[in-house]
């Protein structure tokens, strides 16, 4: 993909934040806790450690770092988002420091982080080479980075996929798939890193149906209330049609709820 010029990138960063500020994605992440919890067990950063997590979301990694007593701050593009973060920690009595930033191009000096996370959010940054630098560059030497991301093959291939095919993404945006490979991964960040260990890891994520699925991606999920408003009254239908195909295909589920599996990539890295 050619390199896109700034005002390319900022155009592309303005939709994105508005795109995630959509909806509620936090009854979409909510169902992602678990991928958080096996995160920071990947890790098992010492209470105390300094750690950011970019494009938190409504906060997921950064308040289950937080219950280990880290010192946590979390970025996102979407204040919302941001907001629900810090009600969470309240609710739960924790410190952590979320605030609206982007990933790329991050407000904090160099090396001040002895994790840096992203769970399913880096991946969304218009400007990859831009994104990964950052989070290479506020890591410490000898720090870790760690990462879920969706991969370009089973479910991440198809649920994003369905969306493409009915509200193809916008000129020069690229493919957030690129993280969820070894060789992507390693092009992005692998001149700052020392190790780079990836792992396939699966996600169970739970609805009360296949209708209530879909219902939910429509009314929270901000790719999927872009492509809607993208495609009109007319085409939503197929769309809607297009989702919940996917999530019968993944679901394990026989008693007309849904457990959808969905695989992702899990990978830690050291900074160099």
């Amino acid at each position: 993909m050619p390199d896109l010029s700034q005002a390319e990138l900022k155009a592309l960063t303005g939709a994105a934040a508005a795109m995630w500020a959509s909806g509620d994605f936090n009854e979409i992440g909510r169902n992602l806790m678990p991928v958080a919890e096996d995160m920071c067990r990947a890790i098992d950063p010492a209470a105390g450690s300094r750690v950011l997590d970019i494009a938190c979301g409504s906060g997921n990694f950064g308040l289950v770092a937080a219950r280990r007593y880290c010192h946590v701050s979390g970025i996102d593009i979407a204040a919302n988002l941001v907001e629900r973060a810090r009600l969470r920690a309240a609710a739960e009595g924790l410190e952590a420091d979320f605030g609206t930033g982007d990933a790329q191009a991050l407000d904090f000096d160099d090396a001040s982080f002895d994790v840096v996370a992203s769970a399913f959010g880096i991946i969304f940054a218009p400007d990859q080479k831009a994104a990964a630098s950052e989070a290479l560059r506020v890591c410490r030497p000898g720090g870790r980075i760690v990462l879920a991301n969706w991969m370009p093959e089973g479910f991440g291939k198809d649920f994003f996929g369905a969306h493409a095919r009915h509200a193809p993404p916008p000129q020069g945006a690229p493919s957030p798939l690129v993280w969820g490979t070894a060789d992507g991964l390693d092009a992005l960040m692998g001149h700052g890193l020392a190790d780079l260990r990836p792992e396939r890891r699966s996600a169970m994520i739970h609805y009360l149906s296949v209708d209530h699925a879909v219902e939910t991606y429509a009314r929270c999920f901000g790719p999927t209330i872009r492509a809607i408003d993208r495609v009109g009254d007319a085409g939503t239908p197929a769309l809607l049609a297009d989702l919940a195909a996917v999530v019968e295909r993944y679901n394990t589920a026989r008693d007309g709820s849904v457990a959808m599996q969905a695989d992702y990539l899990l990978a830690v890295g050291v900074r160099a």
